[in-house]
């Protein structure tokens, strides 16, 4: 049957575990103190394998209230499938269980939008949204779900959209049932001391909800950060919807678990309320 179809985990045993247990015995080690929880409106949280970002993803999810649907932003890796794709119905596996779609506020961002369009092709072998799941379902079992995947960074594509998700959820009175989250891993394969550099230019902005002044850093500094379009979207959507502020939770760079400082990536966990 149409609503459905599942889409099976793609990453599980490569990214993140495919055992339920370890998985929880894995995101419990990543975490400390009970945290204070925020209600963010969105976060921007990086994709990586656990082992390397888990922990950056983990504390800054444990310090959020997960509201009933998350919408997922992440880039599109792959190449495949619609430039702009929302995953439109049906389900999504992982070992800690099914999440549903949410194809109620799904087809309001489908009819807000003219770039967005109903494809899972973009989705079924995309890491970026996917990895995310079990650190949220650690903390939050009852929510669904909406996948966007990004294959452009046009910026008036990128400005219709953010405003399209702005005007679906303020327009239907979802603003408190709705948590954005935009997958973004930082600078790629950079020494340890220019990644830092350039990954705080692209935080500071960040913080400062100025998707503009983001944008100028990455092609100034040639910051390659590869979620650059959805963290962008999220800021304005966000901003759309009353958000003032972002919080840096936690930055790392895959040195901090490998010790391997010559080539690393960035994490950062961020939320926005």
């Amino acid at each position: 049957m149409f609503h459905d179809k599942l889409r099976k985990p793609a990453v599980a045993g490569q990214f993140y575990p495919s055992d339920s247990g370890e998985i929880r015995r894995l995101i419990s080690s990543f975490l400390s103190d009970e945290p204070f929880k925020e209600d963010a409106l969105g976060c921007v949280l990086p994709h990586a394998g656990y082992f390397y970002s888990g922990r950056v993803a983990a504390e800054t999810v444990s310090g959020i209230n997960i509201r009933d649907t998350v919408v997922l932003l992440g880039p599109n890796h792959t190449g495949r499938g619609e430039v702009f794709s929302v995953a439109r119905s049906g389900r999504w596996q992982t070992p800690l269980g099914d999440l549903r779609i949410d194809s109620s506020l799904a087809g309001l961002f489908l009819a807000k939008s003219d770039f967005l369009r109903a494809d899972d092709a973009a989705h079924q072998d995309e890491h970026s949204l996917e990895v995310e799941l079990p650190i949220l379902q650690y903390f939050k079992t009852d929510f669904k779900i909406v996948p966007i995947s990004f294959g452009s960074e046009d910026p008036g594509a990128l400005d219709e959209i953010a405003a399209a998700l702005a005007g679906a959820v303020s327009g239907n009175n979802l603003l408190h049932k709705v948590t954005f989250i935009a997958s973004s891993d930082l600078t790629h394969y950079q020494p340890e001391s220019e990644a830092r550099r350039k990954d705080n230019l692209a935080i500071e902005a960040i913080l400062a909800l100025d998707e503009k002044e983001l944008a100028a850093r990455v092609r100034r500094e040639k910051i390659s950060m590869c979620g650059f379009a959805p963290v962008t979207v999220m800021i304005k959507a966000a901003k759309l919807l009353g958000a003032k502020k972002g919080r840096l939770v936690r930055y790392q760079t895959s040195g901090d678990a490998s010790g391997e400082t010559d080539s690393v990536v960035g994490y950062a966990g961020i939320t926005i309320n």
